[in-house]
């Protein structure tokens, strides 16, 4: 066979493969959890145990300065779950060496519903602060 008498094969063969592929319909899938607004900074938020991990993730993460020097910051935390969460939330404060700025951060309780997003604000006691880590646990 000559090379002009292989076109037309290989064209047919292309536009069968071309139909087949066209038949099948994906199936529906479950959207994605995403960070795409945010710009690497989930890497703050950390789950102390299991259950938290795979119940609740964070989607977003927003920081600013107040007037007054201390950092202001914004979790958008969403439950993947279908059932409701309760978890605790506690954001760390440090300085530019690492130490922890202020007394012990408080846990706040956070009761999120399956499939939903809830937003948390936290404030630095101190304009010291430069960095800071988000932590969730499941409430016992």
């Amino acid at each position: 066979m000559t090379t002009r008498q292989h076109v037309p094969l290989l064209a047919a063969l292309c536009a069968l493969a071309g139909l087949c592929a066209c038949g099948t319909v994906p199936a529906p899938q479950a959207p994605l959890e995403t960070t795409k607004f945010t710009v690497e900074n989930t890497d703050r938020f950390v789950a102390l145990d299991p259950a938290a991990e795979a119940a609740v993730g964070c989607t977003g993460l927003q920081e600013r300065t107040l007037g007054d020097g201390r950092l202001e910051i914004v979790a958008n935390l969403r439950n993947s779950a279908a059932a409701p969460e309760r978890v605790l939330v506690q954001c760390v404060f440090v300085d530019a060496l690492g130490v922890e700025v202020g007394a012990g951060a408080p846990w706040q309780p956070l009761s999120i519903a399956g499939g939903s997003t809830e937003v948390m604000r936290f404030t630095a006691s101190d304009a010291t602060a430069r960095r800071y880590v988000i932590r969730v646990r499941t409430a016992r």
